[in-house]
């Protein structure tokens, strides 16, 4: 055996040479853009007299500035027309494919790539965002880059990149009823922490993390990030080839046969030698909600908020606290909400507001809360209204929105206010990344942020499942 894992093999398949300066020289399978990271990198490109060197593997859409109410051009905010109207040019001058607002498959960039096919098995996928771990969960190499990296793919399909060690994280057990890869993903970074996973890359494994779907491992891996790691994979399976056959961008025919043979050999081996091993209890994790001010000051719903000394920054701790106005003891279970927001990369496809509808479904949202509901991409929320999703936030009190990255990240219009708490499905609670730096951010599962809409108060969604 070669005792190799699914990332020395995706590394070796794709490794041109090594460069002087000790790093790899890595081809890229696709390259994923948006409208914030790209104009930079494209000027670049121009200032040199370049082309793209492979439009065929690059592909673009908008999520981050645009509006997620009024669509109408030029967009009112003329920064974000600016960033749109740059992109829309760039793509027409070098012949990349746009999913545009008109597109009907427009989305957030880490929604688009695996739901259309893009994302497949054994790719090198980078993207300018930090959030591109996501595309591990189909068995790719996802990998943020900066604007001076994106120049580099645009003109020669290729980064320098250095690699990392693997550490595998196996969680065995059944994750209970209102518990979901959110929940996972969050206790694992209590964990090991939100620097745990520097010079790290995670491979997630075990009977928890191979009973999710694939839109449970993209959430998995989408907050790979914010545990420190370059990147996080799930070693495909038959829930991966069944999740990519149709798909618009996905192999078929005699080419599908040959590429799932491929994708099957890029496993990681049985005898798979890892630079780090952890196990985590499945079994025992409950749904999660952050206390402070970063995605690894998390607790269960009924655990108490942990005195600062006991954590791994004291000082850290004792700010989060005080910027959260939670102390040590308390539980988070009842603090008031202001806020709902449902959405984004981490939990706004389709499996996301299905489970947020169900808690919701015959109930309103409480008074004085403010709900929206973010449909991760176009498709998504054509699915969704198909299925009379729309209808259920809809008389439940959410707003229903057009696709695109909302209130995660406030470049669009969709913020919060200072003093306002709002429980979130994103993947970040830094404090001002919701817009306002008086702001609270908890993040928590779209199950336990339906019940606390529904309750006005954070609440345990197993109450109401």
């Amino acid at each position: 055996m070669s005792e190799r894992t699914l990332y020395d093999k995706v590394w070796d398949n794709h490794a041109v040479q090594e460069l002087p300066n000790g790093q790899t020289q890595l081809f890229v399978g696709l390259h994923m853009i948006h409208e914030v990271t790209s104009p930079q990198a494209f000027g670049m490109l121009e200032e040199r007299g370049y082309d793209v060197a492979f439009p065929d593997r690059t592909y673009a859409t908008t999520d981050h500035i645009v509006p997620t109410e009024d669509r109408s051009r030029p967009l009112e905010d003329e920064q974000a027309e600016t960033m749109l109207s740059a992109l829309e040019g760039n793509v027409d001058e070098h012949g990349v494919e746009f999913f545009g607002l008109d597109s009907g498959r427009q989305g957030i960039v880490h929604i688009v790539g695996p739901e259309l096919g893009l994302t497949q098995p054994g790719m090198t996928v980078v993207c300018g965002d930090s959030h591109t771990s996501t595309h591990g969960a189909l068995g790719a190499l996802g990998m943020g880059i900066g604007t001076s990296q994106i120049r580099d793919v645009f003109a020669t399909g290729c980064i320098a990149a250095d690699k990392q060690d693997v550490r595998r994280i196996e969680v065995d057990g059944t994750l209970g009823e209102g518990v979901y890869a959110k929940d996972l993903i969050l206790t694992i970074i209590r964990e090991l922490g939100v620097e745990g996973g520097i010079g790290y890359v995670y491979e997630y494994a075990g009977s928890a993390v191979e009973d999710l779907d694939i839109e449970g491992r993209l959430a998995l891996c989408n907050m790979s990030i914010e545990g420190g790691a370059r990147a996080g994979y799930v070693n495909p399976d038959e829930t991966t080839f069944d999740y990519l056959k149709g798909r618009e961008y996905a192999p078929s025919g005699d080419d599908w046969d040959e590429a799932v043979g491929y994708w099957r050999s890029i496993r990681s081996d049985d005898d798979a030698v890892y630079d780090d091993v952890v196990e985590i209890d499945g079994d025992g994790i409950e749904p999660m909600v952050t206390w402070g001010t970063n995605p690894g000051q998390v607790v269960g719903i009924d655990e108490a908020v942990p005195e600062p000394d006991e954590t791994n920054d004291p000082r850290a701790a004792r700010e989060a606290q005080e910027h959260m106005n939670v102390s040590p003891g308390d539980t988070m279970r009842g603090v008031n909400v202001d806020v709902v927001f449902l959405g984004s990369c981490t939990n706004g496809r389709l499996s996301d507001l299905r489970e947020a509808a169900r808690v919701l479904e015959g109930s309103e949202v409480h008074d004085g809360v403010r709900a929206l509901a973010v449909p991760g991409s176009q498709t998504v929320r054509a699915k969704a209204e198909d299925e009379g999703l729309d209808e259920v936030f809809a008389d439940g009190g959410f707003e229903w929105r057009e696709p695109g990255c909302s209130m995660c990240i406030a470049m669009n219009g969709d913020s919060i206010e200072d003093g306002e708490l709002c429980v979130s499905s994103s993947n970040r609670n830094y404090v001002g990344r919701q817009g306002a730096e008086g702001g609270k951010t908890v993040l928590s599962s779209p199950a336990t942020l339906a019940a606390s809409a529904v309750r006005g108060e954070i609440t345990d969604p197993r109450e109401v499942l």
